[in-house]
């Protein structure tokens, strides 16, 4: 029997229709617009424990998410934009008079199931001539498994005076970074604010100019459409993805 060709052009039209319609999610579920700021705590913090025999670890960062250098000049190899939904909650920190906003940046990537995320370089905050970099120097990386994660290691610095000076050790603290296992289980539930297990005493690196106060060493697993925030006493981070339509 005849079929008349405009049926036959709506069922092939009808078909691509469905299948856009099915390859649509899949594209969507992977494609996210991904936030961050971090904030300096203008509070002097009351900081107790021990880091005297704590040396964080340096990861090599290729890839410069925010990267300030001695000129105050922003440097990223990431395309960014500041049209954030964490504007709010930023403005709402650095207005209570106990946060100053050392970066926001926002931008959209593309995180496949099993996506292995580059580390990315961090450094803001006050220029450190001895040292070399900004107070607050580290990098952050996303990966994704059965859930986004977020790899923070945030060192904060700041100027040491005099030379060479001992830990509570008896020795001069070493220039050699050490690793550490202060990191988060990858599954462990996300809560609104974690502190870092690493929140205490100065460490004086005098050789390098520089004495560690805190740090964030700690790996989130992040739930999309929701702030998390990941803290020490004197630094933290706001993290927020929105998956694309």
């Amino acid at each position: 029997m005849y079929k008349p060709a405009f049926i036959t052009a709506t069922r092939l039209l009808s078909a691509l229709a469905l299948l856009m319609a099915l390859a649509a999610p899949a594209q969507a579920d992977n494609s996210y617009r991904a936030e961050i700021v971090i904030l300096e705590r203008l509070a002097d913090p009351v900081l107790r424990e021990q880091m005297a025999d704590k040396h964080p670890g340096q990861q090599d960062a290729s890839k410069r998410l925010w990267v300030v250098d001695d000129l105050g000049n922003v440097n990223s190899d990431i395309r960014t934009t500041n049209n954030l939904t964490l504007n709010t909650a930023a403005s709402r920190l650095e207005n209570s008079g106990k946060y100053r906003v050392l970066m926001k940046t926002g931008w959209i990537q593309r995180f496949p199931p099993n996506y292995n995320g580059d580390p990315m370089r961090i450094e803001v905050g006050e220029m450190l001539e001895r040292a070399g970099h900004r107070a607050v120097e580290g990098t952050i990386e996303i990966n994704r498994r059965r859930y986004l994660l977020v790899d923070v290691q945030l060192n904060h610095w700041r100027a040491a005076d005099g030379a060479a000076v001992e830990d509570t050790r008896g020795g001069e603290t070493d220039d050699r970074s050490e690793g550490n296992s202060d990191q988060g289980d990858t599954e462990a539930e996300p809560q609104g604010v974690g502190t870092s297990p690493a929140t205490a005493m100065p460490v004086m690196d005098g050789t390098r100019g520089k004495e560690l106060i805190t740090w964030i060493n700690e790996v989130r697993r992040m739930r999309s459409k929701e702030i998390h925030f990941l803290d020490s006493p004197t630094i933290g981070v706001l993290v927020y993805f929105r998956p694309l339509d």
